[in-house]
């Protein structure tokens, strides 16, 4: 198998486990089932909402780097205090990075590594910030409107998936 081929296969599909809002900056995360995301203003209620940068509409995280935060921590770490918009398991998201996906109806594009910020220190304590460095998520742009909601599969769009 090519080096191009491996990268564009994956063991299985992911799925969305967690959806939150930010509706103000630095307010608590809303916890949402559902959400509409607009490749022109980003996900509704976000007050990301509308702002210029595309490349970061959407924040995820996966489920299983919450666990490897919290033992680093050594105490849970639930997802709304990170401040990322969707948490999804049974997919490596950092493998996605520059490929398109489908959750729900909308097409989004992994663009990037979602690095940890100087609020990570005051959300989970001393050392927070270290203990996300290499698991914060990654950054996407809306490429097709649509709507996301709680058990959708994460579908790379690229490349065969599972090998087919």
């Amino acid at each position: 198998m090519s080096y191009q081929a491996m990268l564009a296969t994956h063991p299985r599909h992911g799925v969305v486990e967690w959806i939150g809002i930010r509706p103000q900056r630095r307010a608590a995360l809303s916890t949402r089932v559902k959400v509409k995301a607009d490749p022109a203003s980003g996900l509704e209620g976000d007050h990301y909402s509308g702002k210029v940068n595309r490349q970061r509409q959407v924040t995820l995280l996966q489920r299983e780097h919450l666990a490897v935060v919290a033992a680093l921590l050594g105490k849970p770490v639930p997802p709304e205090i990170l401040r990322r918009n969707l948490v999804v398991g049974g997919i490596n998201l950092l493998a996605l990075k520059g490929q398109d996906i489908q959750i729900g109806t909308a097409i989004l594009r992994i663009t990037g590594a979602c690095h940890p910020c100087s609020r990570m220190e005051e959300a989970l304590g001393l050392g927070g910030y270290n203990a996300m460095r290499g698991h914060g998520g990654v950054t996407a742009e809306i490429l097709q409107g649509g709507f996301i909601a709680l058990g959708d599969p994460i579908v790379p769009l690229q490349g065969d998936l599972f090998g087919e």
